[in-house]
């Protein structure tokens, strides 16, 4: 059997996504519109915040909306992408489509998890870079910012899209178990949510704002995913320095276990036919 040239299948994929947006030009246009307007809410909110205070520990209004920028492109490229296809899991199994998927010449989990795109929020892309660049120019960082920097920061958005991707597509996966997963939008919104702000938010003298902190750097790093790009861009100290390699080491170990649990999953499931 010819090997799938993965790449082309991708450029299909888009290519069918686009035309789906097409076909729907008006919701294509509210999804944008309303995304646009949830962004500047977001603007307004922290700027009300930062007109009250110069920092909220260790972070200056700028500072914090460049690392809102970088939760912005994580989160769009994972909404975006892997989302829809994983949302959709569970009814391919309840139909009976999984059965036409297992059929095709081609990697099963990169077919359920790349055939569909939401291209409109694709598009929030434009804001989160705009506030991006906005917020480094007013720090006067371009200056400052290497070669290296730039590479690091984006190989650092790629692991925590991969660090969320394996957290979903393991969520997703049990499905073939429960039947229905309809609870993956709620449990992607309680999980990201700690992870909109920078991790030393949680520093302090309350116990469960520490015990929070390691939770979620040590055990389900999602506090990690945006706080040390964000640090890199910044070139602000990251403390302890090595929760980096606690990134890299948990998006690795992620990848193979969701790896694992998806096939396993698969093992479990029954034909439609069956």
């Amino acid at each position: 059997m010819a090997t799938p040239h993965y790449y082309r299948v991708l450029r299909i994929f888009a290519r069918n996504s686009l035309v789906r947006e097409m076909q729907f030009r008006g919701n294509f246009l509210i999804t944008v519109v309303s995304n646009a307007l949830w962004f500047s809410a977001q603007l307004i909110l922290f700027n009300i915040i930062y007109g009250n205070v110069k920092e909220i520990n260790g972070w200056s209004r700028y500072e914090f909306f460049a690392f809102m920028a970088t939760g912005m492109m994580i989160n769009k490229l994972i909404e975006s992408i892997f989302m829809p296809n994983c949302a959709n899991f569970s009814e391919l199994i309840r139909t009976g489509n999984l059965d036409f998927a297992l059929l095709k010449p081609i990697d099963t989990q990169f077919l359920i998890s790349f055939e569909k795109l939401d291209l409109a929020r694709l598009t929030d892309l434009v804001f989160a870079l705009s506030l991006l660049g906005y917020s480094l120019a007013q720090l006067d960082a371009f200056s400052r910012i290497t070669v290296i920097q730039v590479v690091m920061y984006l190989l650092l958005i790629g692991l925590g899209v991969t660090f969320f991707y394996s957290l979903m597509i393991t969520l997703a996966s049990t499905s073939i178990w429960f039947g229905r997963n309809q609870g993956l939008y709620d449990f992607w919104f309680y999980v990201t949510i700690f992870a909109r702000y920078p991790r030393s938010i949680y520093d302090g003298s309350s116990g469960f704002g520490l015990a929070l902190q390691s939770v979620f750097s040590y055990l389900l790093p999602i506090l990690l995913v945006v706080t040390v790009p964000a640090h890199v861009i910044l070139d602000k100290t990251l403390n302890p320095s090595w929760l980096t390699a606690v990134l890299v080491l948990s998006t690795i170990l992620g990848l193979f276990v969701s790896r694992a649990v998806f096939h396993r999953a698969l093992m479990s499931y029954r034909s439609a036919s069956s």
